[in-house]
């Protein structure tokens, strides 16, 4: 009714598909509102339809609905189904092997030992700590971790909470991949379409992380709530990156968060003040520049069982990078180059070299060369620039 409300007029098969219910559930309900005299037919379709529309009455009821919830969007699912459906999806159950990981770094210069480091902790789901020197590249290891584990998962797009309609698909978070039979066709007759199909989620978290986005919010205006960032992350990943530096303090976080990273399980609250135990099963990852040891106590150190130091690139390592991003970049690579940068610019004064150094001295080569309208190539006095652009005040 709050669909034809605010449309106006709809066939039965376009409401069906509004709200992601089979036809023949949406008819029967349609025939149950004209018999009641809250809706009439406008004009008939084909494949048996009609065009429906709400009758003065109709609107009247509407308007009722309204005042609960302006939603009007996929049919809700049971919160005790999507409960099922996380413990179905769980990381817990996804074990990959170091073949696996190394697939999904496969775009990314990692050394082996770190590998070999991560892979454990990926196989727990629990949570860990990666640390470290800022430039190394720790962030982009989190994103890419949730490659390893299965590609898709399903959720709902909204969850019925106790009376509450609260949305979990979030198109800024998730990222849909509709699902295709070996035809290329969707198989209508077998797919609850209030459910979504997307990619494992990878949620970060940056600086701007505060309390309220880690419980329900609730629009005023339309009803509607929106689940926090912990379950929007469930059977993924999230991030805590440059962690100690959020808006909210160490401490709260660690209060809100103690008893599910060992549990398993969250209790979030409604809008009536109700609490609702609810899965927490994802992967957190804390990413940050300072020691652990120096943010947390050990109680809650306790309860992140892998802490892994992401290092600086030896020599090797570095020449390695400077050849990726030149390619990367499509810049022509010059060995003699890169000789001259390491042995002028990092060797005399022990500058510490770092895995994002190579494409942000690119970068700069390349401006440069745009700018002074010359070819992009690497020179020493090319060089000489970025550096001194670069470092100015490190």
């Amino acid at each position: 009714m709050r669909y034809l409300f605010n449309r106006g007029e709809a066939t039965g098969r376009t409401i069906a598909d509004q709200i992601k219910l089979p036809f023949r559930i949406v008819e029967s309900t349609l025939n149950r509102l004209k018999s009641q005299q809250l809706s009439c037919y406008l004009g008939s379709t084909a494949f048996n339809d009609y065009i429906h529309a709400l009758t003065d009455a109709g609107r009247d009821r509407a308007r009722l609905h309204m005042q609960k919830t302006t939603y009007f969007g996929a049919a809700p699912v049971p919160l005790e189904h999507y409960i099922q459906s996380v413990k179905l999806q769980s990381v817990e159950h996804q074990h990959p092997t170091f073949d696996d990981l190394r697939k999904a770094f496969s775009d990314l210069l990692i050394a082996p030992r770190l590998l070999a480091r991560l892979g454990p902790a990926i196989n727990s789901g629990r949570g860990m700590f990666l640390y470290g020197y800022p430039g190394n590249g720790k962030t982009s290891i989190a994103e890419r971790i949730t490659r390893s584990f299965g590609e898709f998962i399903w959720i709902p797009r909204a969850v019925m909470v106790d009376g509450d309609l609260m949305r979990i698909f979030d198109p800024l978070n998730h990222e849909e991949v509709p699902h295709q039979s070996s035809d290329g066709l969707l198989r209508e007759t077998t797919i609850d379409h209030r459910w979504v199909r997307i990619r494992r989620p990878t949620i970060v978290a940056g600086g701007e992380l505060t309390m309220a986005m880690l419980e329900v919010s609730k629009n005023p205006e339309t009803n509607i709530c929106d689940a926090p960032l912990q379950m929007k992350s469930n059977c993924g990943v999230l991030l805590i990156d440059d962690f100690g530096r959020q808006r909210m303090s160490v401490d709260e976080l660690l209060n809100r968060w103690i008893v599910p990273l060992e549990k398993r399980f969250d209790f979030i609250s409604l809008s009536s003040g109700k609490k609702v135990q609810v899965p927490f099963d994802q992967l957190v990852i804390f990413s940050t520049n300072l020691e652990p040891k120096d943010l947390v106590d050990d109680a809650f150190l306790r309860r992140i069982p892998y802490k892994i130091e992401v290092l600086n690139p030896d020599e090797p390592a570095f020449r390695k990078l400077f050849e990726i991003m030149c390619k990367v970049l499509q810049i022509p690579h010059s060995s003699e180059a890169i000789d001259y940068l390491i042995n002028t610019h990092y060797k005399p004064i022990g500058r510490p070299m770092r895995n994002c150094h190579p494409r942000d001295l690119l970068l700069q080569v390349r401006s440069y060369c745009y700018f002074n309208a010359i070819p992009v190539e690497l020179k020493k006095e090319y060089l000489d620039f970025a550096v001194e652009n670069y470092f100015s005040i490190m």
